[in-house]
């Protein structure tokens, strides 16, 4: 199976701090030693180095460059697949978002759902399970 990974669960993994690190380590431990993969869009790239330099958000932020070293490491992970958002896409999140009636804190989730569905990816991996249940289109898998 292939997993979406979310940007709440990158963190996770990636900051030693974050209270959910080792649940998460874990998880993905798991995951791939069962053959699974995970899938890996652009744009949780961008929010991962936004959050993870961000030190209203980190105890121990990183620097840009350490940020970006970091993503591109995992984004060249023989074990991803790296996934890009196409026109079929964003007309998906358009119609999620105006038949949800989602608003502004929604629109990044909504975009990266719509990415994972329109390559056919079944399973979120995410710390926010209501950021994409309600699609109702995924299995949600939680560390």
């Amino acid at each position: 199976m292939i997993h979406g990974i979310d940007t709440s669960f990158f963190v996770a993994v990636e900051l030693a701090s974050h209270p959910r690190h080792q649940a998460s380590r874990a998880l993905l431990e798991r995951i791939t030693k069962s053959g699974d993969k995970v899938a890996l869009a652009p744009q949780v790239l961008a929010e991962f180095a936004h959050v993870i330099t961000d030190p209203r958000r980190c105890v121990d932020p990183l620097s840009v460059p350490a940020a970006m070293d970091r993503a591109e490491r995992i984004w060249n992970a023989k074990q991803v697949i790296q996934v890009f958002p196409d026109a079929s896409t964003v007309s998906e999140f358009f119609v999620w978002m105006r038949q949800y009636g989602l608003g502004r804190k929604r629109i990044l989730d909504t975009l990266l759902g719509a990415t994972y569905r329109s390559v056919g990816i079944p399973s979120i991996i995410t710390l926010n399970r209501a950021d994409f249940a309600l699609f109702g289109c995924f299995a949600i898998v939680e560390p």
